[in-house]
């Protein structure tokens, strides 16, 4: 079996899929001899050479680790699979049940969906194809895997050239049809009780910074001081932006936090949230580790004290907010919001896209949310339009 680790390998079953201290990045080791799987970990070096993010390569790393285990538990060569046994894996995605979550085990059966089923089939393809290019693979699975499809919509700055020729491409023929369950997001009722909730000045200025700017939440923790440009005039840092913004930009950081977007952009931001970073940093010079730290938001209460803030200590925060608050709450749902609640209020869709980060205007469509208030309110307009036609 694989699992998934950082550049060192150790004997702890624990630290082996936490990064090491030096962030190159992750591998992909047998769980019995610790062997490294030689394609599997240059797979993912690719990823972090082509500058995808940091979340991405770990989540690819858990799905071809996964590939590379069910094909040594059925005694398959992973780089001899054929599209019939690729389609009995994709099945056996959903068909088999996933551990318990209790420590004693027990409880409900749970399974992945559709959707799920289909990102690791995707990762597993890109990873085949990989394969190929490394000379592993025989290419005449890339002719079988997939199916021309032509592109009736073309994303933003997409050429076709004169006769179109661009505009067919390669399409993943192995799909399970998934079911759309939406995205989720919060109302601003909802978001107004998960700042009221809020113990700390750190955390209020967290959401409100997620909610004000619709930043990812991986912009949000590669945030530096040097970015936050809160006066009305920021031309003494040699800022030509007007007005309070936020800067946003890629670029490596202490704690893994990668923004995803590859162009830099400038923010907008209200007063509001100008005086509730100036409560946070109040809170924040009372922890002298914090002094070290160019990151914005920090540690403050538990330990490492004064370093960056990680993924996993952002949703322990929202973890806690929302049971205070009596919801189901993610960082990335604030985000959903912000965009929807922006295209409500008559803001253009090419401006919520510039303000999200989206290369193509068609990334926004998933974050465009309709609510109840919206849908009966249309379905009563068309009744009172009827009954006074009957008049």
């Amino acid at each position: 079996m694989f699992d998934i680790t950082g550049t060192f390998v150790t004997s702890c079953r624990a630290e082996r899929a936490t990064l090491t201290k030096d962030k190159t990045g992750w591998v992909i080791v047998g769980t019995d001899d610790y062997a490294l799987h030689r394609e599997g970990s240059l797979f993912l070096s690719g990823l972090r050479d082509a500058g995808r993010a940091y979340n991405t390569e770990r989540t690819y790393a858990g799905r071809a680790a996964l590939y590379l285990s069910y094909c040594t538990f059925h005694r398959l060569d992973w780089a001899q699979i054929t599209v019939w046994q690729l389609a009995r894996f994709m099945h056996w995605l959903v068909e088999g049940p996933l551990p318990s979550r209790a420590r004693s085990g027990g409880g409900p059966e749970r399974f992945r969906d559709e959707n799920t089923a289909n990102a690791i089939v995707g990762t597993v393809c890109e990873f085949l194809n990989f394969g190929i290019r490394m000379n592993r693979v025989d290419p005449e699975l890339a002719g079988q895997l997939t199916e021309p499809r032509y592109l009736r919509y073309l994303p933003k700055g997409f050429n076709p050239v004169e006769n179109g020729q661009h505009q067919t491409v390669r399409s993943r023929l192995l799909k399970l049809r998934g079911v759309d369950s939406g995205i989720e997001w919060l109302t601003v009722e909802q978001i107004s009780r998960l700042i009221d909730v809020t113990r700390h000045a750190r955390d209020r200025f967290l959401v409100l910074l997620l909610w004000c700017t619709g930043m990812r939440i991986g912009e949000a923790l590669g945030l530096r001081r040097e970015d936050m440009h809160l006066l009305a005039d920021s031309q003494a840092f040699g800022c030509q932006v007007k007005g309070p913004h936020v800067h946003v930009q890629r670029r490596l950081n202490s704690n893994g936090a990668w923004a995803k977007s590859r162009r830099p952009r400038a923010i907008p931001v209200t007063a509001d949230l100008g005086i509730c970073y100036a409560d946070y940093l109040h809170e924040r010079s009372e922890v002298p580790q914090a002094d070290f730290t160019e990151q914005v938001l920090v540690n403050l209460f538990r330990e490492p004290l004064g370093q960056a803030m990680t993924y996993s200590g952002v949703k322990g925060v929202f973890d806690r907010l929302a049971r205070r608050a009596d919801l189901i709450a993610r960082p990335h749902m604030i985000r959903h919001s912000a965009a929807t609640e922006w295209i409500r209020q008559g803001t253009d869709r090419s401006v919520v896209s510039d303000l999200l980060g989206h290369m193509s205007e068609s990334s926004m469509a998933p974050y465009v949310h309709v609510d109840e208030g919206s849908r009966r309110a249309a379905v009563e307009r068309a009744d009172a339009r009827r009954r006074e036609m009957a008049r």
